[in-house]
């Protein structure tokens, strides 16, 4: 494993000289690819450079011990040892975490896709809170989130509703966000205080590029019309709005969401570029037609992945068992402990069975 760590140090060490040189600049694409790669090599290079001078310098502690003139001085020496020994296993555990190959989608900006379920007005409300709940996440994390599409109920609910969120590592994190989302409350309408149960469908699919995903222009058909708002009530009187038909798929994007037609095609060609690869990534995995690829779990979109229950401000993630008791918080997007557990959780069981293989 050391002999790879030399290597990776050494290319990031001939990185950092590229990167420096001033020829690299008039590229701009070029640079910023080189960017991306020497700041994803810069994470295990410092963690490297971490553990390599822990053992160094606890193998320079033992090496005292024997010329230590005194029980003050050795004793001195055995809190330092004690010290670098605590440290040591977790710094090299996390060393190891980075060495897992990564998903080449982690650094890929994400469609977000979310659908009210069962639950009727109850669950159009949830999905407009959860919406705004990855808003307010994506600030925290200095990405940009643009709703793309919004169906609305009129009553400050949304059926479903489509997102970009570009940023650095963004699919990384919001990958495991996928899954049904389950609220237990007390709707407003409920006269008696009863708790309802409803549920929303989040999907986070990586954006495709054109060249991940080849579309012949032949097989689409491609709808203009006058965009609408709730009720039908009439935006504009021009056909800006869009509708694309991949005819071979049968996957149907429309976007209205602006006055420009060329606009609307645009948005609507990524997120069906993006849903295209997903069904291209189903198939290599052997999964039915029906189904979508899940980011994590069983491989079922179905499947609850977290409830919500308003009533005691819990929060629970059901593929980790991990509840907390701020839902109020989370709700304002604070996400990040969730996430930074179910990351280690499914790195350890990557590193489980790397282990195994070999």
């Amino acid at each position: 494993m050391f002999e790879k760590l030399a290597q990776i140090e050494k290319s990031y060490d001939e990185l950092t000289e590229q990167i420096s040189q001033p020829e690299f600049m008039s590229d701009m694409s070029a640079y910023a690819k080189l960017m991306k790669q020497h700041r994803s090599l810069g994470e295990i290079v410092e963690k490297y450079r971490e553990v390599r001078k822990l053992q160094e310098d606890l193998q320079g502690a033992k090496d005292m011990t024997a010329l230590a003139e005194d029980d003050e001085m050795r004793d001195m020496i055995a809190l330092e040892v004690a010290e670098i020994e605590e440290k040591l296993p977790g710094a090299e555990e996390q060393l190891k975490f980075l060495l897992i190959p990564k998903d080449p989608n982690d650094e890929k900006n994400v469609i977000l896709e979310i659908r009210a379920g069962t639950g009727g007005d109850e669950a159009t409300l949830f999905a407009a809170e959860v919406l705004r709940m990855y808003a307010r996440y994506a600030e925290t994390q200095g990405w940009k989130m643009e709703v793309m599409e919004a169906s609305d109920n009129g009553m400050g609910g949304i059926k479903d509703a489509v997102a970009m969120i570009e940023g650095d590592n963004v699919y990384s994190k919001m990958r495991f966000e996928s899954g049904v989302h389950r609220v237990q409350r007390v709707p407003q309408t409920e006269t008696q205080g009863r708790i309802h149960t409803s549920a929303i469908t989040v999907a986070v699919l990586p954006e495709a590029e054109e060249v991940d995903v080849q579309i012949n222009q032949n097989d689409l058909r491609i709808d203009t019309f006058c965009s609408s708002g709730p009720g039908g009530q009439s935006v504009n009187t021009t056909y800006s709005a869009v509708r694309i038909t991949h005819m071979p798929s049968g996957v149907v994007v429309s976007m209205q969401d602006e006055k420009s037609q060329i606009k609307n095609r645009e948005k609507a060609m990524r997120v069906l570029r993006a849903r295209l690869q997903e069904l291209e990534e189903q198939k290599q995995h052997d999964l039915e037609a029906s189904e979508r690829k899940s980011m994590v779990g069983s491989g079922d979109r179905s499947e609850k992945i977290r409830t919500y229950n308003f009533k005691e401000n819990r929060v629970t993630d059901h593929r980790i068992g991990m509840t907390v008791h701020q839902l109020n918080l989370v709700m304002e997007g604070q996400l990040d402990d969730f996430i930074a557990a179910l990351q280690t959780h499914y790195q350890t069981e990557k590193l489980n069975a790397e282990a195994v293989a070999a």
